[in-house]
């Protein structure tokens, strides 16, 4: 459910700015209102998520270690600050945007809540360890410099857009096999993809 609520909240935000311009009714308060709206949709609201996760999980260890969930939050909360003043990213994103980093860790705590039937063969705490371990790597993921492309097009052809095209192409098998899963995998390729459109094809369309 707490999934299902993070996806609607991503189709709001996708609809919120261009409503505002629609209605003329854009403003620099809207604008730090929606950055708010985002840090709970997609900053509070997956790090509770982690959070009630890690809780059973973490009785053995220090009380202390589920609320390293909501590091994700403060880390989402700065990612916003520095997008509402980044002027590079009109046409792309620097770093990982947060409505990706939220439905990533949705996707992945469903899919571990889901598929207990993969413990017996692995070793004691595993999925706790490698969640304790994303948390840190999503963080820094956040608010890292990181050129990463955004689904926006000047034009319909291919030239220009193909990692767009390579990567909503992708999307649609990976969806259709893993289905819930699949959008945590999704949203690793395109942490992946925008990387390697950054390092070897130096994409102008990225900024």
């Amino acid at each position: 459910m707490a999934l299902l609520f993070i996806v609607i909240g991503a189709v709001f935000d996708f609809f919120d700015g261009m409503s505002a311009r629609l209605l003329h009714v854009s403003s620099p308060i809207g604008k730090e209102l929606d950055s708010l709206a985002d840090d709970i949709t997609f900053g509070f609201a997956p790090s509770a998520i982690v959070f009630s996760y890690l809780v059973p999980l973490t009785s053995h260890l220090s009380p202390l270690t589920s609320y390293l969930a909501f590091v994700m939050a403060a880390f989402s909360a700065l990612r916003l600050a520095k997008f509402n003043l980044d002027e590079r990213q009109a046409l792309g994103f620097i770093g990982l945007p947060t409505p990706a980093n939220a439905l990533f860790w949705g996707s992945l705590i469903w899919s571990l809540d889901w598929q207990r039937w993969f413990e017996p063969y692995l070793l004691p705490d595993f999925w706790l360890y490698i969640v304790l371990v994303l948390i840190p790597i999503s963080s820094y993921l956040l608010v890292s410099e990181i050129p990463m492309f955004a689904l926006k097009f000047k034009t319909w052809g291919w030239k220009g857009n193909e990692v767009k095209y390579i990567f909503l192409l992708t999307c649609i098998p990976l969806l259709f096999i893993f289905q819930v899963t699949g959008i945590a995998i999704i949203i690793a390729w395109y942490v992946i993809l925008s990387s390697i459109n950054a390092h070897f094809f130096n994409d102008p369309n990225i900024h």
